[in-house]
């Protein structure tokens, strides 16, 4: 099985990819490793000997992930992948992430795979795949499954999916249809795509020991960096499947008075 590990990147995470990048390297074998950079232009000196570069730009709202993920995914399989692994820059992988994926995707073929994520402190910055192990503490927000054991997501479960580390075939992306083009900036399109694979019959499941590891970075509850993002891909969201994503913290915002609702959707007041 030849697998494919896809990053988007930018310079805002250079040091979170290099740490990526080395991790890589120790728990990964013969891989199609795929980067796609969403700022103006991908900085001097970011290349990876082997690794396959794609350049999405921002759009005039902000960076293209969904987009990126996208590019990346077609050069992966222009190279020959059978195996698609998307990997949040922000993530390091277990030494059992790639191993799991692959023996789940052996046995469900046919399925939407996303394992477990722990966050990392601010003070713990490991070196290399053999420290993982020690820090695994999956986010609770989630099931988590023994080594080994996958499980299918009730209809309700696709809400929980995120797109930090998740696996599928080329044959079920093509299927899924990856992600929505009309998303900028932060948020909502983890939703969406989680959402088109339970519309078109993509079963959910969830992989045991497929762990994950998301390394700090400063964020801020509810996140007011990206209010407008929120506001604007909500609103795309509602209009494509007639709710609002992002409850708790539409709802955070409201509470504060920064946002009102106004008929079926939510407006910045100030």
């Amino acid at each position: 099985m030849k697998t494919a590990v896809i990053t988007v990147a930018s310079a805002a995470r250079r040091e979170h990819l290099d740490r990526q990048r080395r991790v890589l390297a120790e728990v990964a074998d013969d891989i199609v490793r795929v980067e796609a950079w969403l700022d103006e232009a991908p900085p001097e000196g970011t290349r990876d000997a082997g690794t396959i570069t794609a350049h999405v730009p921002p759009g005039p709202h902000g960076l293209r992930v969904g987009a990126g993920r996208n590019r990346a995914a077609e050069a992966a399989m222009g190279a020959g992948a059978d195996l698609l692994v998307f990997l949040d820059v922000d993530c390091l992988p277990g030494p059992e992430l790639l191993p799991r994926y692959r023996a789940a995707i052996a046995a469900h073929p046919e399925t939407l795979l996303t394992g477990p994520v722990t966050y990392l402190a601010s003070v713990q910055r490991p070196r290399n795949a053999a420290d993982l192990p020690f820090l695994t503490r999956p986010h609770r927000a989630r099931p988590v499954l023994p080594v080994g054991e996958t499980r299918g997501a009730s209809a309700a479960e696709y809400d929980l999916f995120w797109s930090l580390s998740f696996a599928v075939t080329p044959a079920t992306w093509n299927r899924i249809g990856g992600f929505h083009p009309a998303y900028e900036g932060y948020g909502a399109e983890d939703t969406d795509l989680a959402w088109t694979a339970r519309e078109r019959g993509v079963e959910m499941r969830w992989v045991g020991g497929a762990d994950a590891y998301h390394q700090w970075h400063p964020v801020s509850s509810p996140p007011w960096q990206h209010l407008d993002d929120i506001l604007r891909n909500g609103a795309t969201f509602h209009e494509r499947w007639g709710v609002w994503p992002m409850g708790g913290w539409i709802e955070a915002f409201a509470a504060t008075g920064a946002i009102e609702r106004r008929d079926d959707g939510w407006v910045r007041v100030r």
